[in-house]
């Protein structure tokens, strides 16, 4: 049985231009978001283009990436704008609480 290398992977929040939000995860962020700008990302952002990045999340791998999309999809737009504005904000102090 071979050990197949972990990839570092990314949960991330759009924001489209209609104002609201996709959640997916991916192992290029840049890369992935130009997908959904090309049209090619997904169904849903196919049609509320252009989007931007807005938030993301480090994880270790592709497993706990997943894990971690569908718990941000849970949440209340209410709680993904706390969650974004606590990003921005950490961002915005070059606070390294997010890794890319």
């Amino acid at each position: 049985m071979s050990k197949v290398k972990s990839r570092e992977c990314y949960c991330y929040i759009v924001e489209c231009a209609d104002g609201t939000f996709y959640t997916g995860w991916t192992t290029d962020l840049e890369k992935r978001v130009a997908t959904h700008n090309a049209g090619r990302g997904s169904r849903y952002t196919r049609l509320r283009r252009p989007v931007k990045l807005v938030y993301f999340e480090n994880l270790p791998d592709r497993s706990k990436a997943m894990r971690r999309e569908v718990k941000i999809k849970r949440l209340s737009r209410p709680a993904k704008l706390k969650r974004i504005s606590d990003f921005n904000s950490q961002m915005s102090n070059g606070l390294p609480a997010f890794e890319i």
